[in-house]
This record gives C-alpha cells, sequence and structure tokens, in this order.
C-alpha cells in the first residue's frame, strides 16, 4: 500500500492535494477592552464632544466601557440621556472620568486634571502653545503618562485628520464670523461680506493655502467677495486653484505684495498648514495700522503663536477686540460655534481610531505599529519626545522611534 501510493504520489505529483486536508483557521486577534473617559469641557467657550452617542453605542457594542462625566454634551446638544441610552456610564465627578485607560478631551487638559491622573494613563486632547503649557507639560511628564496631540496625529496618507476636519469647519465658519463683525448691528462698517450688481465687491485676503484657506476661500467666493490667497509655496497656491476650479489672485509671500494687499482688505484670515506651522506668515503692527478702519482680523493660529502681532489670544465668550481701528477675532476653538457639526467630525476621527487601539495588545504596542499615531506623542511614559517643545520651553526630549525599539 505504501509502495503504491508512492508510484501514485511520483506519477502525479498534485494528486496528493485532493486527500483529506487538516482546515487552517485564520488566527485573529484578540480584541482588548477598553475603558474610555470624557471629562467636561473646562476652557472657557469649548462646546465640542469627542465622541457622539452613535459611536458610544458602537464602542459599547464591541464590548468597550465609555465614562461620561455629567452634562459634558450639553453644549453639543447631546443630553446625559441620550448618551446613557447608547451605552455610556454617566458619573457626577471627573475623579471617576479619571479612573480610564484612556482619558479623551477636545481643549487641552487643564492643571487641575494632571492631578486626576494616572501613571502610564493615555490621555488624548489637543495641544495649545500658552504660558501654562511649560507647567503643564512639567507636570505630566511627573505624572509619566503618554500624552498625544490629536491636531498631530496622521493617518495613512500622511494627513492630518482631525485638522483637516476641523479646518474645514474653521475656514467656512471665519467667513461667517466675519459677514456677522462687518455687520452695522456689531457695529462694524456696515459693510455686506460679497457683492451685488453696481458695488464694489469686498476684498478677503487669505494667509496661507491650507484646507482652512481653501474652504474659506470657497464660502467667500460663494458669497460674491474678490478673494487673494497668499502662501510661501508656489505648489499649495497652484493646488489650492486647482481645488477652488477657478482662477483666483494668488501670490508668494513677498512683504510688498502684502502691504499692499493688506491696505484694501476688508477681511484677513490667518491660517496654518500644520507641517510647516514654524513658517507661517507673520504680519507686524505696521502692516496692521496700515489697513482700512474698520477692517476684520481673524487669526485662526493663534493657538500656535498668531500670525499677527496684534493678536490676543481670546476665548468664545469674549467679545472681540479692536487694535489699531482693526477688529480683531483670535479664538482658536472657533470650530464650537457650530458645536454639533465640529462634534460629528472629531467623533469620525476617534471612534475607528480607538478600536484600532483596541485591537493591539496594548497602547504601546499599537504606537510602535503605527507611525501616524506615534508622530502625536509629546511625552511617553513621562519622557518629553517632542524636540520642539523641548527647544521652545528648555526640557530634554527623548527620540520617540528610539524609545519605541525599547519596547
Amino acid at each position: 500500500m505504501v509502495e503504491e501510493n508512492s508510484k501514485i504520489r511520483t506519477s502525479f505529483p498534485f494528486a496528493w492535494g485532493f486527500n483529506p486536508q487538516e482546515e487552517m483557521l485564520e488566527v485573529s486577534r484578540k480584541t482588548k477592552k477598553l475603558t474610555i473617559g470624557i471629562p467636561k469641557e473646562t476652557t472657557c467657550g469649548e462646546t465640542r464632544m469627542p465622541l457622539t452617542p452613535e459611536a458610544v453605542k458602537i464602542l459599547t457594542q464591541r464590548g468597550h466601557d465609555v465614562i461620561i462625566e455629567a452634562d459634558a454634551g450639553l453644549n453639543a446638544n447631546f443630553s446625559n440621556l441620550y448618551y446613557s441610552e447608547n451605552g455610556a456610564t454617566i458619573v457626577q465627578t471627573p475623579q471617576e472620568v479619571f479612573t480610564s485607560d484612556i482619558v479623551i478631551k477636545v481643549s487641552p487638559f487643564s492643571l487641575d486634571e494632571v492631578a486626576l491622573m494616572n501613571v502610564n494613563q493615555t490621555i488624548i486632547s489637543s495641544l495649545h502653545l500658552n504660558k501654562y503649557t511649560s507647567d503643564f507639560i512639567r507636570a505630566i511628564m511627573q505624572k509619566k503618562v503618554t500624552a498625544i496631540a490629536s491636531d498631530a496625529i496622521k493617518d495613512a496618507d500622511g494627513c492630518y485628520p482631525i485638522v483637516r476636519s476641523m479646518s474645514s469647519i474653521a475656514g467656512s465658519t471665519a467667513i461667517l464670523v466675519a459677514a456677522e463683525l462687518m455687520s452695522t448691528t456689531n457695529k462694524g462698517k456696515g459693510v455686506l461680506l460679497g457683492s451685488i450688481p453696481g458695488i464694489t465687491p469686498t476684498e478677503v485676503v487669505i494667509l496661507g493655502a491650507s484646507t482652512a484657506g481653501e474652504y474659506a476661500a470657497r464660502a467667500a467666493i460663494g458669497l460674491g467677495a474678490e478673494v487673494k490667497i497668499v502662501d510661501h509655496s508656489i505648489k499649495r497656491l497652484t493646488e489650492i486653484q486647482q481645488l477652488l476650479g477657478q482662477r483666483v489672485f494668488t501670490s508668494n509671500y513677498h512683504p510688498q505684495i502684502i502691504e499692499k494687499i493688506l491696505r484694501t482688505a476688508d477681511v484677513v484670515i490667518a491660517t496654518i498648514i500644520p507641517e510647516d506651522s514654524q513658517n507661517r506668515i507673520q504680519i507686524d503692527d505696521d502692516l496692521v495700522k496700515g489697513m482700512k478702519s474698520g477692517a476684520v482680523i481673524i487669526d485662526l493660529t493663534v493657538d500656535k503663536g498668531g500670525s499677527f502681532a496684534s493678536s490676543e489670544y481670546k476665548t468664545n465668550n469674549d467679545p472681540p477686540f479692536i487694535k489699531h481701528n482693526v477688529i480683531h477675532y483670535c479664538i482658536p476653538n472657533i470650530t464650537s460655534r457650530v458645536a454639533r457639526t465640529a462634534s460629528i467630525a472629531l467623533s469620525n476621527v476617534y471612534m475607528p481610531l480607538l478600536e484600532s487601539i483596541a485591537d493591539s495588545p496594548s497602547i504601546k504596542a499599537y504606537l510602535k505599529e503605527n507611525m501616524g499615531i506615534r508622530n502625536g506623542v509629546y511625552v511617553f511614559n513621562g519622557m518629553l519626545t517632542n524636540s520642539y517643545l523641548g527647544e521652545v520651553y528648555n526640557i530634554a526630549s527623548r527620540d520617540i522611534d528610539l524609545l519605541m525599539a525599547a519596547f
């Protein structure tokens, strides 16, 4: 019999494949249960939520726990009952939220919240550079947490998904805000943002051919305004013109050109390119003084240091201020004006991210295998890993890639 099988195998080498074989089953990764905490936002004027009730339902149905501080979603018109019905656990104190594996906020954590953090906890939020940032970074380093800046997370295409979605909303909202500030009811010049037959159109200058710049341009063009876009990069200027689908005034950054176009501008909107944030266009006080009385400046870069020397960091609860006879609106979270839309956009990024983390053995393992989220890490287990922050605040930093090699 053995001899016959041997002959069959020699004469018909593929015949052996038709014999009964052991079934090979795919071995799937075991999904780890996560506890996700969402505290109430403490930053003045912040109204957005990182997860919508619909996203919470998907996460809880897959075995994860989502703990939300009571009334956290009210400003985005998400009630406690709505979250509870979709599987969230509603708690009354932030201390209960900070028992979670991962704590997510939209705005940066406060120093009071740092005191509630636990060793080896992971925190995710935006990161704004202001007078409190140095103390905040040093405090979370002592807590030995892993901190991730949401606005520095990259996706598989190398883009910044949260920045892109928020920038889209910010650009459109900036034009709506500018229109309000120019109206008589808001003590503006009483000028319509746009144009009608027989009247010179409003001039809108956009600094930075970014996503926010693109959406601001779309909104302004839709209203009939004359749009001018300035950027350091000819490539970005070419791309934004193609995206807009029509020819608009574009110019490479040059001091003489900037001075000329600011002199006649009705609205100036400063935007930022995430990968080029340290090379943003800077406008000094003399150029602002040369602008028309009653013109409007909207600085969307104020949380990164600002593009105007006259900019001042404000919140949504602060009124616009006037400096050099120019109206200034300098609020980092302008998207909070449309909190529900912004919350849905944030949730569309955070939910799949959390699911991916759950599919990894640990958060450290996920950071090691995913360069995109690793790009957002600025403190890892209590060690600063962002060289730029290290230089700004005189703190020793480590290379995140070298640290990952040790795990």
